[in-house]
């Protein structure tokens, strides 16, 4: 009896592997075939891409695509205005979302918990329900049209705020208190103390940050008002026309806009990774 049971167990086990396999194998399908697809639309012309069936090996149209995208919407430009917009952007915004959490996690003040819930609610909140009001508050700024306009708005995320301050509630209050202990100040106290242990929180609230900003298409389309200041997601829309669309310079744009979302996030990627491996070895 023990020596059938002892065989059915790796029987067992490599069934499981196997269905294992399979499912991340599927799961690898569903987000590579689009993308490679992606890639593939971008080298081809429209009526090339509306054949049947569809070209599923790469063409040469990807050059007279580009051409078609900085000719009608000035790409290089638009490229260089999501590039500075969404680093600003994770810059300012990250440093007000680490301060806030750091906020909220070390310092007791009076109506804490009903100011953070309060702050909470904009997680629930549809963004669609503030863009009158804060429309009206560019207006009065005299910003429409501008950067800051686009950057300003979302500098105070909820998630970013309520990510920093779970992470920050995790230090240890005695690292806190034996800082303030040696003389710190409570800005080295931040920057020396608290911030080093948050690398991790930082990468991940970095990718966030980066990718909301890069791929926010409602927001610049209201704000925005010439072409030369649109960013990636605003010009690709302007080259869907009433009666004929580009598919293939839109496809190509698109691929385009993909590579840096995909720099960044592997590059944060290895700071995260090697953070939570410093983060686990103890002394």
């Amino acid at each position: 009896m023990r020596h059938a049971m002892t065989n059915r167990a790796p029987g067992r086990r490599a069934g499981r592997s196997l269905l294992l396999t399979s499912g991340l194998a599927i799961a690898l399908a569903a987000v590579a075939v689009p993308f490679y697809w992606l890639v593939v639309g971008a080298t081809h012309s429209s009526r090339e891409l509306f054949t049947s069936p569809p070209p599923l090996l790469p063409g040469g149209h990807l050059a007279e695509n580009l051409a078609t995208l900085q000719d009608t919407a000035h790409f290089g430009r638009v490229v260089l205005n999501s590039l500075g917009i969404a680093s600003v952007y994770t810059l300012l915004a990250g440093t007000v979302c680490t301060l806030a959490g750091y906020g909220f996690a070390t310092y007791r003040f009076r109506g804490r918990e009903v100011l953070f819930g309060l702050l909470m609610l904009g997680l629930v909140v549809p963004t669609q329900i503030t863009l009158v009001p804060l429309f009206r508050m560019m207006a009065g700024l005299q910003w429409l049209g501008t950067y800051q306009a686009v950057i300003a708005p979302n500098l105070a995320l909820p998630f970013g705020i309520f990510l920093m301050r779970q992470s920050m509630a995790a230090l240890p209050k005695e690292l806190l208190d034996s800082g303030r202990m040696d003389g710190c100040g409570e800005r080295r106290l931040f920057l020396r103390v608290a911030l080093p242990p948050m690398r991790p929180a930082l990468a991940a609230l970095s990718i966030f940050l980066f990718l909301y900003q890069w791929n926010d298409f409602v927001w610049p389309l209201i704000v925005l008002r010439d072409e030369l200041t649109f960013t990636i997601p605003v010009a690709l829309a302007s080259l869907q026309g009433l009666d004929e669309t580009d598919y293939g310079a839109i496809l190509a744009g698109t691929s385009v806009a993909a590579v840096p979302m995909a720099v960044v996030f592997l590059l944060l990627q290895r700071h995260f990774v090697s953070g939570l491996l410093a983060g686990a070895v103890k002394e």
